[in-house]
């Protein structure tokens, strides 16, 4: 059995809601595409929704007098003919949408939980500035990586904005898996 539901449609960029005035067609009733099935009203205009489908009115969610926001189902439609009412959601569904809810809090806490990268700065003969160390931390630059930097400051120093530049350059390029455990995936 298809169902289709008929929706509030929009009426105009600054119309969010309408008030349901009476509804012209009855629970059972047949319905052929482009009849109108309800009058609502606006604070700009009253007018008729009609049906995008033919076939069987079976369920009215909102009675004569409720507003309705533009967009939400106002009424279910069964375009192959039956009178019985939308079914809801199956069990399996519902456990299956409880599985994925808790799948996506067990994610949340293990990207809470994961510590940034430590890198032993005094392993390196070179000198880089804190702030520089500070980036390089903060982004899981290792010390490898950091002293491969050309660097454009003073005695070739590495400098923020080479950090910086390093950085952005390293996020547009694919990451190379190899079991390392550093952000880009080099060994």
């Amino acid at each position: 059995m298809a169902k289709f539901e008929l929706k509030l449609p929009k009426m105009g960029e600054s119309v969010a809601e309408a008030t349901i005035t009476n509804w012209l067609k009855k629970v059972g009733e047949k319905i052929e595409a482009d009849e109108a099935v309800l009058e609502i009203a606006t604070d700009k205009v009253d007018s008729e929704v009609p049906s995008e489908v033919s076939g069987t009115l079976v369920e009215i969610l909102f009675q004569v007098d409720d507003v309705v926001k533009v967009g939400q189902t106002i009424a279910i439609i069964d375009t192959e003919g039956g009178n019985a009412p939308v079914e809801s959601p199956k069990e399996e569904v519902v456990e299956a949408v409880a599985q994925i809810e808790k799948a996506i809090e067990v994610v949340k806490e293990t990207v809470q939980t994961v510590a940034p990268v430590e890198v032993d700065f005094s392993a390196s003969e070179k000198f880089f500035s804190p702030l520089v160390k500070n980036i390089a931390k903060e982004e899981g630059v290792s010390i490898a990586e950091l002293e491969s930097i050309k660097g454009t400051g003073k005695e070739g120093r590495v400098t923020k904005d080479d950090i910086i530049a390093y950085v952005k350059d390293r996020a547009n390029k694919p990451a190379v898996l190899c079991g390392s455990k550093s952000r880009t995936g080099c060994c």
